[in-house]
């Protein structure tokens, strides 16, 4: 009998690289240096060589990647920044934790920031950063978020915690905002094997004041000039970044291709709707994720059938307990959002899948939206 087949598997990834891995958690073992030591310092270029920023910051986690980016920015008490609703819990908690709050914007049909939205947010609030998130691995309307931004002189922190390699106008996401904030999660296109994260910029005085908040808001005497946080990327996990960041490209190109194949082989499947590209974007496909009416049931006959599927995100921030009542919404709601998360599914989607495995996925979602 054939094996489940996964939503994602962080663990194929690591055996196809074992070796190289191994070496390298050994290298740090022998180096007697665990924290913020040279392989922290040499992930940190090659980060920032590969995405053509100046500069990058690693820190403890994705999370942590937006909380000191806002804090870097100035953002406090009383201030509010705009972002998503249909995102991680992890982006709005990102906003609360530096006292700000959050204003959410509804998404459009490429489930990234609505522009329209934004704009009509703008209008209303005195929003200080805008947080875009570019979700599934898809790069939002860029070109529209500078231009409101700018006329408004309102500071961009991209999230591209599900974006590494993505691009817009042939430009990389993380290079059209102030900072850029990256999550190293295992299950991540570029993730180690614990938590992970990092902050790109071409401002070297921002990179001075991350390189302080990250540790205590010390100094090079380690004198704290200002608050600050222990968020501090593990050397082993940097050790391992470095192995995995020169296959990010080949891997991204793989994610193309499955999803190249559910295109060509979902197509006409009865009330199934596949994903919508942006144009001038490079998606790099975190997720594929579809639409269906019967949502539940789909996803219940795949299992059946031992295809595993993943909705992301099947309750919105702002109807979460601990959220409703801490967010503002923009004008008129955020009726996309919430359809989007009564209907989306994520398919499998890994590297390492094999074509047998695609086909296998696409013959199960044709028979059951076809049941349904």
């Amino acid at each position: 009998m054939d094996l489940p087949i996964p939503q994602t598997d962080p663990g194929a990834a690591c055996q196809a690289m074992r070796a190289e891995i191994d070496k390298a958690i050994a290298r740090v073992l022998t180096s007697g240096r665990y924290i913020l030591g040279e392989e922290v310092d040499a992930f940190e270029r090659e980060f920032a060589s590969w995405l053509g920023t100046d500069g990058a910051v690693g820190v403890a986690s994705g999370t942590d990647a937006l909380v000191l980016g806002l804090k870097a920015l100035g953002v406090g008490a009383g201030d509010w920044v705009a972002t998503v609703s249909h995102t991680a819990v992890a982006t709005v908690a990102a906003i609360e934790q530096t006292g700000a709050r959050p204003v959410l914007v509804d998404i459009d049909r490429g489930y990234g920031m609505d522009m329209d939205h934004l704009d009509a947010t703008l209008r209303l609030f005195p929003v200080k950063v805008v947080v875009p998130v570019h979700l599934y691995g898809q790069p939002v309307a860029l070109d529209r978020l500078q231009q409101f931004t700018r006329d408004r002189g309102i500071a961009v922190l991209e999230d591209c915690s599900q974006a590494h390699g993505a691009r817009f106008a042939g430009r990389p996401v993380g290079r059209f905002g102030a900072l850029a904030a990256y999550s190293l999660y295992p299950t991540k296109n570029l993730g180690g094997i614990g938590d992970g994260g990092v902050i790109a910029m071409d401002d070297a005085g921002l990179a001075r004041t991350l390189r302080a908040l990250r540790q205590y808001g010390w100094d090079e005497t380690r004198s704290s000039r200002q608050p600050g946080y222990n968020s501090r990327l593990d050397e082993i996990q940097a050790a391992i970044l470095r192995v995995r960041l020169p296959r990010l490209e080949a891997d991204n190109t793989r994610r193309r291709a499955i999803a190249a194949a559910y295109d060509a082989g979902l197509v006409d499947v009865p009330g199934l709707a596949l994903p919508w590209r942006r144009p001038e974007t490079e998606h790099v496909f975190h997720q594929y994720v579809v639409a269906h009416p019967a949502r539940d049931m789909v996803q219940t006959r795949l299992r059946d059938r031992g295809v595993l599927t993943s909705i992301h995100y099947p309750c919105p921030v702002h109807s979460q307990p601990a959220y409703r009542d801490r967010v503002a919404l923009g004008p008129g709601g955020l009726p996309e959002t919430e359809r989007a998360a009564a209907t989306i599914l994520s398919l499998p989607m890994f590297p390492q899948m094999t074509d047998p495995q695609v086909s296998r996925v696409i013959a199960a979602v044709t028979a059951c939206c076809t049941m349904a």
